[in-house]
């Protein structure tokens, strides 16, 4: 398994992502404000690895602080919490986490807990948050999985793999069981620009696996299904909002319609933590913008003209009706989003 994040005595170790494929290096993290960088800088990223990520980062805020009881460390506690959630705004697994680890520090408070106490509790529910995603990219991988064709062409556009959880992945974890049942696939992987998570981790994950992988420009998807060679399309998500629209990484929203065009179907892969029940369609889901740079640059090299206007949003909303299925690990969600999320809630 591909060592996204793991807990040590000294920290949480990050495979830093920055520099794959040409360079396996880690980053160790010692505070909140570690993690939180961490998180910034797309070192870990992915939506369900940057839930329990933000997990570890208020378990090592807990461990980190001097207050003697669990009611003076109360403030602390909320400033941690606030900190780490202000480092990405569209991925709601990272309020997921937060607010259950808020849940669970709200209870040792009211029990009057010693500080020990809420230092351990606050990590086992991290450790546990860790271990849980593990089992759902597993469950939601072997009901997708079995939905993917016997033989043929998958496509997917950014990384939803092991980098982008605490291991096997979402939508790559489809692609992954699909193989272990004996299915004969060949994955496309769009290169997703402008950060290039397709070429460089996607692509990069399934080599390791040995499953046979090509890498595509962005603009090249409908000229490859055109040809014929293209079966399925699965992809992660960030937020799914309750009538089933889905924020995943810009460009998505493309694969969709093309998809829909070619009459190909168009699956979403994501562990049921993000899943948004409390924001109503696509419209209400915030979307990052990020930095210029990663537009008017690449390996230091610039590549537009000085004083260009730039817009960099990170991701971008598929309408549901372009989504044949979602896959979670409570089970496989069809059309009518609405009522169908509702039933499985």
């Amino acid at each position: 398994m591909i060592p996204t994040l793991n807990w040590t005595p000294e920290g949480v170790r990050f495979l830093d992502q920055t520099k794959l494929p040409l360079e396996e290096t880690y980053v160790l993290a010692k505070t909140y404000e570690d993690v939180a960088e961490i998180i910034v800088t797309m070192v870990v990223r992915g939506a369900p690895a940057i839930g329990v990520s933000a997990a570890y980062g208020v378990a090592l805020g807990a461990l980190e602080t001097k207050a003697g009881t669990t009611r003076d460390f109360a403030p602390e506690f909320e400033k941690i919490c606030a900190h780490l959630a202000g480092t990405r705004p569209t991925a709601v697994n990272l309020f997921w986490a937060i607010d259950r680890m808020k849940r669970v520090f709200a209870a040792l408070l009211a029990a009057g807990a010693s500080i020990g106490e809420v230092k351990d509790k606050l990590l086992a529910e991290a450790h546990a948050m860790y271990e849980e995603d593990i089992a759902a990219c597993k469950a939601m991988g072997a009901f997708g999985g079995a939905l993917l064709p016997a033989e043929g062409g998958v496509l997917t556009h950014c990384n939803a793999g092991a980098l982008a959880t605490c291991g096997y992945g979402t939508a790559l974890g489809v692609i992954r069981s699909a193989v272990e049942q004996g299915k004969k696939i060949h994955v496309y992987a769009d290169e997703t620009r402008p950060f290039l998570q397709g070429a460089r981790l996607t692509a990069w994950e399934l080599m390791a696996d040995h499953i046979p992988t090509t890498v595509i420009c962005d603009n090249m998807a409908a000229s490859i299904m055109a040809k014929g060679k293209i079966q399925a399309v699965v992809v992660g998500a960030d937020r799914i909002a309750a009538n089933g629209d889905v924020a995943n990484k810009i460009g998505t929203y493309n694969v969709a319609i093309l998809a829909k065009e070619h009459g190909i179907p168009f699956y979403v892969a994501a562990p049921w933590s993000t899943i948004d029940l409390k924001t109503p369609d696509g419209s209400a889901i915030p979307i990052e913008e990020r930095s210029a740079r990663e537009v008017t640059h690449h390996a230091g090299t610039q590549l537009t003209p000085h004083g260009v206007g730039i817009c960099n949003p990170a991701f971008d909303v598929t309408p549901n009706k372009y989504v044949t299925a979602i896959f979670t690990e409570r089970g496989v969600l069809r059309a009518p989003y609405g009522e169908s999320l509702k039933k499985m809630a």
